[in-house]
């Protein structure tokens, strides 16, 4: 390599880490030489160094998103085990996996007993809607409920609503857990009806819509709340033995043969 060459490359991967294109600083050399031993042209070759920088800042960014939505733990839809939910409407999930409910800012209420893999189902989702560039956020419901009443209390209140109405979807998990106290459901209230056909929600319950009054406390907010998730809303059931359950059963017949 000429000193004028070495001069070139010292000074262009100058000015790319000035301009903040680290994949376009580090790779720039090795796609030199491949353009060159391809005999591609100028323009080809800053292609496939824009092609990798915008590939790699993708990727960091979705990473961010799926950090920023602090899901419990990473659940895909690949491992989902729809032979366990034999009842579930598979062709309508693999629809809504693609996320269109999002653009249309419909909401997604899973219902089912407890260990029926409503939660799995609600991250998938999410995960599948961080990867397309949406800004998502998990809560299970008495979370969301706790950091509500945190941050009316220390006026913080405007703030989180402020970040929250940012998100293109807030997953609601584990609602009929544990009722909420008449403060506590009127914020959760707060949040559902900002969101109306502005945000989509996705709601897991244990709970049939009629048993809501035991977490919101009074039928007149449990019918408004009802009201605006149900309106433009995809109801998915999942019913059966709990997966959990029966996982545990089978690791004891294991253990027990063994």
């Amino acid at each position: 390599m000429t000193k004028t060459e070495t001069k070139s490359t010292v000074l262009v991967k100058h000015h790319l880490k000035q301009l903040k294109l680290p994949t376009m600083h580090s790779e720039c050399e090795k796609v030199a030489a491949r353009s060159a031993n391809e005999n591609l042209d100028h323009l080809a070759f800053l292609l496939s160094l824009c092609e990798l920088e915008l590939v790699e800042r993708e990727r960091r960014a979705a990473e961010r998103r799926l950090k920023l939505a602090k899901f419990p733990a990473h659940k895909t839809l690949d491992e989902f085990d729809f032979k366990a939910q034999p009842s579930l409407n598979k062709p309508l999930v693999l629809e809504l996996i693609k996320g269109e409910y999002l653009e249309k800012q419909e909401n997604l209420i899973l219902v089912g007993a407890s260990g029926t893999s409503k939660t799995h189902l609600a991250i998938a989702l999410g995960m599948a809607a961080c990867l397309a560039g949406k800004k998502v956020r998990f809560f299970r419901v008495t979370e969301l409920i706790t950091t509500l009443l945190e941050a009316r209390d220390e006026k913080l209140l405007l703030r989180l609503r402020s970040q929250l109405t940012k998100q293109h979807l807030l997953i609601l998990d584990e609602l009929g857990y544990v009722p909420a106290s008449k403060v506590g459901a009127e914020l959760l209230f707060d949040i559902i009806g900002t969101a109306y056909e502005r945000q989509s929600l996705i709601v897991t319950t244990n709970l049939p819509f009629e048993n809501w009054t035991e977490v919101l406390g009074s039928e007149r907010l449990t019918g408004a709340a009802l009201d605006r998730l149900t309106h433009r809303c995809q109801i998915i059931e999942t019913t059966g033995e709990s997966y959990r359950l029966k996982d545990a059963q089978r690791r004891r017949r294991k253990r027990t043969k063994e």
